[in-house]
């Protein structure tokens, strides 16, 4: 019951601030020659209704903030550009690296003394000869060297 009551009297403060920001504005010039501002017109006076309204927009400042949006959109774009780059280079080394491997792995096969084959294209297996490993082993090496493996 007490939360509810300061809720009610937190809404009539609120509601009685707002209100003035709303109401008309009067001038008027008084008896005395001196110039009055009010909410409320005179009873025998001329008023003047003023309307209190908000500044007109500065241009310069619409033009300001469209260039810092447009500045950050490109600081944005950038840093997306960047992240690509970054995610490609890391892709590209990533598979430069698993190429290295798999040469370096074909390498230790052919050096091998036991008999090596490869498949034909019938599926039929097909030893390598002697001058066959020696070229195949030079291809890799060619690879090694052209991939630059550490």
């Amino acid at each position: 019951m007490d939360v509810r009551r300061w809720t009610a009297i937190a809404v009539c403060i609120g509601s009685a601030c707002v209100m003035p920001v709303h109401a008309a504005m009067y001038k008027w010039v008084d008896a005395n020659g001196r110039v009055v501002y009010s909410d409320q017109p005179p009873a025998g006076a001329k008023a003047e209704k003023i309307n209190p309204s908000v500044a007109p927009a500065d241009m310069n400042a619409v033009r300001d903030l469209a260039n810092k949006d447009m500045d950050l959109k490109k600081r944005q774009q950038a840093r997306a550009d960047d992240v690509a780059k970054a995610e490609k280079a890391d892709t590209e080394t990533k598979q430069r690296l698993d190429q290295c491997t798999q040469a370096r792995g074909r390498i230790r096969t052919l050096q091998m003394e036991t008999n090596v084959y490869r498949y034909s294209p019938t599926g039929e297996k097909v030893y390598m000869e002697p001058a066959e490993r020696q070229k195949a082993l030079g291809d890799n090496d060619k690879i090694l060297r052209d991939l630059n493996c550490p």
